[in-house]
């Protein structure tokens, strides 16, 4: 297994750009670079810039992910490039990036069903949400998306794989999986985002571990707030997510899958706000009604995780929500100081740090990077 980072939480990505980007991941002694689309790494997919970038992260020995964007068509509006770089047609859009994608070797390919939109309150920020159309009908159009383009996946040998996103479950992507086909798609499993429907990590990890190709590694604090539970990003180690057992779980599976870290780490490029309050709306009917594949075994779970860490909180062993953010996320302010480029890179050398750990004690296979940070 490697360790790597998603460009969205590299602190300075945008400043740096692609290229630079590699170096600062290699002088973070991280092992790659997981771009959430190609356009990421080149809005225009020119052929030559692309062939750049992967010759660069070759030469520094990085791993190289990639993938295709959201492809919810309720939420097309919102990120109209991928149909620009169709020529207005957003299935075309996303053929050329497969391709772009597939000439640079990267097969494996994240896609994402929603959008979290902190402006809305509670429940109403989730695409799962949406009053003007039923999440019933998104997964169908997600479907048809799907559909038009597994063809052109298994054209390419590649995997379309989707987020254990916001909004989505994972007894979801696994019926997706089921109608689309495991030839062509698979799962990026984020360890931390599946909190936000009430499932439990470890739970989760288990059902979709056969179909993991991707990861988004991140922590959390989920406790009781007014309205139900809300979720906090925390440094990896730091939350509630049992890393000790789901990365063997994952390494079982897949021992040759990335690591790539999604810790709130972005500074410059994307200035850190106060916790959105997500609320988790476990005991409202509405809620509770839009999550019907949710057991009561695995919610009783959920919950006795909650309180476990709650105990934590209200020992004084770790912050609660307003001292964490008070203090810019468990790093000192003063008045000259905030959370800024080293308390950024702090925090992803502390969650690097931990998955490393795990890595030792369980006799994972490291990469040449993280041998030599064990060994150090």
């Amino acid at each position: 297994m490697r360790l790597g980072i998603d460009t969205q939480k590299l602190p300075e990505f945008l400043k740096r750009g692609p290229l630079a980007s590699l170096d600062h991941v290699k002088e973070l002694d991280l092992d790659g670079l997981f771009f959430p689309t190609v356009l990421d790494m080149n809005p225009t997919l020119d052929a030559g810039a692309l062939r750049d970038i992967r010759a660069k992260a070759d030469e520094l020995g990085l791993y190289l992910e990639s993938g295709v964007g959201k492809i919810n068509p309720y939420c097309s509006a919102e990120a109209p490039e991928f149909r620009s770089i169709g020529g207005g047609d957003i299935i075309l859009g996303f053929t050329r990036m497969i391709e772009a994608n597939v000439a640079i070797g990267c097969r494996e390919l994240w896609v994402s069903p929603g959008n979290f939109k902190s402006e809305y309150p509670g429940r109403l920020a989730n695409d799962r949400f949406r009053t003007d159309v039923t999440w019933d009908e998104q997964l169908l159009a997600i479907e048809k998306v799907l559909l038009k383009l597994a063809p052109v996946a298994r054209a390419n040998g590649v995997h379309l794989n989707m987020e254990t996103h916001d909004e989505i479950t994972s007894f979801e992507i696994l019926r997706l999986i089921e109608k689309v086909g495991e030839d062509c798609m698979g799962v990026v499993f984020d360890t931390a985002n599946g909190l936000q429907r009430a499932e439990h990590p470890v739970f989760a990890a288990k059902r979709v571990a056969p179909y993991v190709r991707q990861t988004h590694v991140k922590d959390a604090y989920v406790g009781r707030a007014p309205g139900g539970f809300d979720f906090q990003t925390r440094p990896v180690g730091g939350g509630i997510v049992d890393f000790d057992t789901i990365i063997p779980i994952l390494a079982k599976a897949n021992p040759d899958l990335n690591l790539s870290l999604e810790v709130a780490a972005s500074v410059a490029d994307k200035p850190r706000k106060a916790n959105p309050r997500q609320c988790i709306q476990l005991e409202d009917p509405i809620w509770r009604a839009g999550h019907p594949d949710l057991t009561g075994e695995e919610q009783d779970a959920y919950i006795a995780l909650v309180d476990a860490y709650e105990k934590r909180v209200k020992s004084g062993e770790v912050p609660n929500w307003e001292a964490y953010e008070a203090t810019q996320y468990g790093y000192p302010t003063y008045e000259h100081q905030t959370y800024g480029y080293d308390q950024a890179v702090a925090f992803i050398r502390n969650s690097a740090r931990h998955v490393r750990t795990i890595c030792a004690e369980h006799g994972i296979l490291l990469s040449p990077n993280l041998a030599n940070q064990q060994a150090a």
